[in-house]
């Protein structure tokens, strides 16, 4: 119910953004397009290794792999690949929900997500860069025990 809610009212939102000015509004959907065009291989690609993952691993594997069952050493597991892996948030909140139907534990998806956003092992180098190695690393430790921490309440209050 909530989908067509917020189509109708893009549709409405679109409707008067076309009737106010035109040539801007087309201008800003070549722009939203053009940004489509650019996310889609990202999106695409993770979609296929998601897809892949799901059909090689059934969910008794999941579960047993990252489920609740398997404790910290799945938070630990998931927090490094959530820490090695660069997928944008629109892509990774889906693909969590994916994982917890298909047996992966909470504790264990908060550790992901948690590290999959605030680690960035994939960016160091462009973040050394740009700031120090001393504040990178300080900054991907804090972010990395802060996703350990968010894991141990989840844990409490799931």
């Amino acid at each position: 119910m909530d989908t067509y809610i917020f189509y109708g009212v893009t549709i409405l939102l679109l409707s008067i953004s076309v009737i106010k000015d035109k040539k801007k509004t087309r201008m800003a959907l070549k722009k939203a397009w053009k940004a489509f065009e650019n996310i889609l291989p990202e999106l695409l690609v993770v979609i296929l290794l998601i897809g892949l993952m799901l059909s090689v691993l059934n969910p008794a594997t999941i579960s047993k792999i990252i489920g609740a069952d398997s404790g910290w050493i799945g938070v630990f597991l998931a927090a490094t690949i959530g820490s090695i892996t660069l997928i944008p948030g629109f892509v990774a909140f889906p693909t969590a929900a994916l994982l917890l139907q298909n047996g992966a534990g909470h504790m264990q998806i908060a550790a992901f997500i948690s590290t999959l956003m605030m680690v960035g092992v994939v960016t160091m180098p462009i973040e050394i860069k740009y700031f120090t190695k001393k504040t990178t690393l300080l900054r991907n430790l804090f972010a990395l025990i802060f996703s350990f921490i968010v894991a141990f309440i989840i844990g409490l209050v799931v």
